[in-house]
């Protein structure tokens, strides 16, 4: 992939897309004001991958897609668009690889190393963020440290270390859900490539089987699509699902997702 000069007319653009001037100087509350906008603006989506659309990881068309166009995408455009933002603002970020669980049962279960999230070196302390992980995604960033619950603006998170390993997890419907694992081994850009290959070719590639959308909104709930069923997980956990025929999805992207319809 190669590098693209972030220049203030792109951070302008990028500013205007999430709705949110960030402080001058960078700053915990800085990092967590950016993580909630993004989150709330830009949705992530699959639309291109079930339309046989090649997802392209060069910065400028990373850029021209979620920011120009208005579309969303997944983990690899979000992050990667929200690293770039990050270090063009003086923050210290850089992208980790980790194993996507939700569709794991067992913990003995090892899925694909397929997942790009965010680590940001800040006063000392490493923070982890993530503006890719679908319904996951987080609207503020983690203390990297074992064991702390952490309330964020739309759930609770904790972060687990067991047996060297380290478990993302979310508190939800009266239990721990694990949403990913990981070690700490930076994902570099020819891991991008070959995870993002395999996420948007392989037909066992869950992207592959049907529509997702999903976006944190500003009342705390979360709005997701599945297929043609619109999931609202409201502030108190309570979810609602309800169903949406495919004439009614471009509106649905466009009214609830902040999503220009390909």
């Amino acid at each position: 992939m190669s590098e693209v000069v972030v220049t203030m007319d792109f951070l302008a653009a990028y500013f205007d897309r999430i709705g949110h001037q960030p402080e001058a100087v960078p700053s915990l509350a800085g990092l967590h004001a950016l993580t909630r906008a993004h989150a709330q603006s830009i949705p992530f989506e699959n639309l291109d991958v079930l339309q046989g659309q090649p997802i392209s990881l060069e910065p400028d068309a990373i850029f021209d897609k979620l920011v120009t166009r208005r579309r969303g995408g997944y983990c690899f455009e979000q992050n990667g668009l929200f690293i770039r933002v990050l270090n063009a603002l003086g923050y210290r970020a850089s992208g980790l690889g980790a194993r996507v669980r939700l569709r794991c049962k067992e913990r003995s279960e090892i899925p694909g190393r397929t997942h790009l999230f965010v680590l940001v070196e800040l006063d000392g302390r490493q923070w982890l963020t993530d503006v890719g992980v679908g319904g996951f995604s987080l609207t503020s960033a983690l203390l990297w440290q074992a064991g702390l619950e952490q309330q964020t603006p739309h759930d609770r998170r904790r972060l687990v270390l067991e047996d060297g390993r380290w478990f993302h997890q979310v508190w939800q419907d009266g239990g721990w859900l694990d949403i990913y694992e990981f070690d700490g081994t930076p994902m570099h850009a020819i891991d991008q490539k070959v995870a993002n290959w395999y996420t948007s070719t392989h037909p066992e590639s869950t992207f592959m089987e049907q529509l997702i959308m999903a976006r944190a909104a500003a009342d705390g709930s979360r709005l997701a699509v599945v297929g043609n069923e619109l999931r609202v997980r409201k502030a108190d956990g309570e979810l609602v699902a309800s169903h949406i025929d495919d004439a009614g999805l471009p509106t649905v992207a466009r009214d609830r997702f902040n999503l220009q319809w390909p």
